[in-house]
């Protein structure tokens, strides 16, 4: 099944990712962490140096349509720059990131990885280790197109982007429901999780820590937290000691009116999707509605499916292109980046039928180009960006993530 969205596949991400660098650091000195900084040169001569080159680009491969448009759509444009565009399918975006820092421990130059779809907890990882190329975002000519001041574009889940990764697109968590079964739907997370108890057996979440699961948790931390105001954004022990567990009480009393009594979970969004194409929920979510216009029209989900806009809005974020440290490929790379950004491609990449992503652009920076994204078609599925993203509720810093699904583990799934 098509889907969706997301460059973190994530179960083990940042627990594997963290347990991965531990283990690739010990017993050995660790490469410096301080980002390496790229040279600041004219596009010009960034171009003439990427021709030629060969960009690896790993990429979550479970999305049809968004390995469709890499192969079809982005890669031929970047041949015509003079770059081969190799798109190299992993299952999870840990697994670009371990494979780097094993590269940056070893000192290699040119190295697998040349660039990675990435968001999250696995850029923080990143991060931390000095792994990603930083300050090179700069000198791409289509950043121009972008709001500098769009905290989506300048933060990464609580952590500054600092010019180390290239937005790509954005994206808004959503919960779906079937109109001709729920015909009168909730209008808050609130009213969902008690529509839920009201209606044994059709509803359910993907268990964390996949990533739609996990953003799931993160909704209702802020619900049953009483708002967005009520969570800092920054992890610390004692609001996680605080906020959790009316969190995981309330997850505890509504597990017996799940899905299988709540006696197991979906264990990946496709799960999810494929029991609510089946009829056996009556709700599924994604952090990529654009996408559901596609599964409509191709009859996977009923017709009658709709996004349900909350009151307090939702989750929103966005996902980017980060360059390794470790590539040889560094200016071929920041050619796919920079195209990738383009009008040209942020339109084709928002069709429906192409891959249906919300663009990172802002509609005033972009001249005459605009009228193509005011074309795009309306749909009765899933309402315009603008209105999905109002009120839309910031991410968590990503250090938040791990101990919120483990704490899950501990006291939902095995209580």
């Amino acid at each position: 099944m098509s889907g969706v969205r997301r460059p973190s596949r994530s179960p083990l991400r940042a627990v594997g990712v963290a347990a991965a660098l531990t283990v690739v650091l010990a017993g050995c000195a660790a490469p410096d962490a301080e980002a390496p900084v790229a040279q600041q040169r004219s596009w010009d001569d960034v171009k003439a140096e990427a021709k030629g080159q060969t960009v690896a680009l790993w990429m979550y491969g479970g999305d049809d349509q968004g390995n469709a448009y890499v192969d079809d759509v982005l890669a031929p444009a970047a041949a015509e720059q003079g770059v081969t565009l190799k798109r190299v399918p992993i299952a999870d975006t840990g697994d670009a990131v371990n494979r780097i820092l094993s590269e940056r421990q070893a000192n290699v130059t040119d190295g697998e990885v040349d660039l990675v779809w990435v968001n999250g907890d696995n850029f923080a990882t990143g991060r931390q280790a000095g792994a990603w190329l930083c300050d090179w975002t700069s000198m791409l000519p289509n950043m121009a197109g972008t709001d500098p001041a769009d905290p989506l574009l300048t933060t990464d889940f609580g952590n500054p982007v600092d010019g180390c990764e290239a937005p790509w697109h954005k994206a808004q968590f959503s919960l779906v429901y079937d109109s001709a079964k729920v015909t009168d739907p909730p209008t808050s997370l609130a009213g969902v999780l008690d529509w839920a108890q009201a209606h044994p057996g059709r509803f359910t979440y993907p268990a964390p820590p996949d990533f739609t699961g996990s953003a799931f948790l993160r909704e209702a931390l802020y619900s049953v937290s009483g708002g967005v105001s009520k969570v800092p954004l920054a992890f610390s022990q004692d609001d996680f000691d605080s906020l959790t567990p009316p969190l995981y009480d309330r997850l505890k009393t509504l597990a017996p009116s799940l899905w299988r009594g709540g006696d197991t979970y979906p264990q990946s969004q496709e799960e999810l999707d494929k029991l609510y194409a089946d009829g056996e929920v009556d709700m599924t979510m994604t952090y990529g509605p654009a996408t559901l216009k596609d599964l409509v029209a191709k009859g996977t989900f009923p017709a009658t499916t709709r996004v349900l806009p909350l009151e307090e809005g939702t989750l929103g974020n966005a996902s980017f292109l980060a360059i390794p440290s470790t590539s040889g490929s560094q200016a071929g790379a920041q050619v796919v980046a920079d195209l990738a950004l383009s009008p040209e491609q942020q339109l084709a990449k928002a069709q429906p039928d192409t891959w249906g992503q919300f663009t990172v652009l802002d509609m005033d920076r972009i001249g005459d180009a605009r009228a193509g994204f005011d074309q795009l078609p309306a749909s009765d599925v899933v309402p315009s960006y603008e209105e999905l993203s109002k009120n839309a509720q910031p991410e968590l810093s990503a250090a938040w993530v791990p101990p919120l699904d483990d704490g899950w583990r501990r006291e939902v799934a095995a209580g």
